[in-house]
């Protein structure tokens, strides 16, 4: 990313090309594509302030996965308890459903499933770690289970976002809580 101190101006364009880069992404379904004049018509900017602010197409990419995985993932945030991960699932709804049209844009393309990966390996190591330190190590199967019900999640988000789902955000919350208390209190 080329712009390091980011002013009002600087934030509200990059939000702008953020936004067409999504639509675009909708409407393509692969990154490869949407082209760089094609996102500066649509957003009406000047090549140059693009290129100000990004490289390329694909570091437009690789910024919303960095924004949206920060968001999703709360690396600083440690979870202690099982009461921690059930708010920490609360945290990931609410950014879910306050992102929820850029999401469904992002989202309806298949060129998402790497970020999805990588989503879903984060959650499954801040989950799994927490659990080790609430559990001690008593099940054995513990990652597995971690494994199972992280894919589970994101598999039903991502049916959500692609409008594949019969259920709200909020229905999908409640029952992403009682499957993880089933399975792991």
């Amino acid at each position: 990313m080329k712009v390091q101190v980011l002013n009002s101006s600087s934030r509200k364009t990059r939000k702008l090309i953020k936004t067409v880069f999504a639509e675009l992404m909708q409407e393509k379904k692969e990154l490869n594509k949407i082209t760089v004049t094609e996102l500066i018509q649509r957003a009406d900017i000047a090549r140059s302030t693009f290129y100000t602010h990004y490289d390329d197409i694909y570091e437009v990419a690789r910024d919303y996965e960095l924004e949206t995985i920060d968001l999703l993932t709360c690396e600083s945030k440690i979870l202690y308890t099982n009461q921690d991960i059930l708010n920490y699932f609360d945290e990931i709804i609410v950014c879910l459903k306050n992102n929820e049209e850029i999401y469904k844009m992002l989202l309806s393309s298949n060129e998402t499933l790497f970020f999805l990966e990588k989503l879903q390996k984060m959650a499954i190591e801040k989950i799994f770690s927490a659990l080790q330190t609430i559990y001690f190590n008593s099940n054995p199967y513990l990652e597995l289970d971690v494994c199972f019900f992280i894919n589970g999640v994101i598999a039903e988000v991502l049916k959500y976002f692609r409008n594949q789902s019969l259920y709200s955000l909020d229905e999908l919350l409640e029952n992403i809580k009682k499957w993880y208390q089933k399975i792991f209190t």
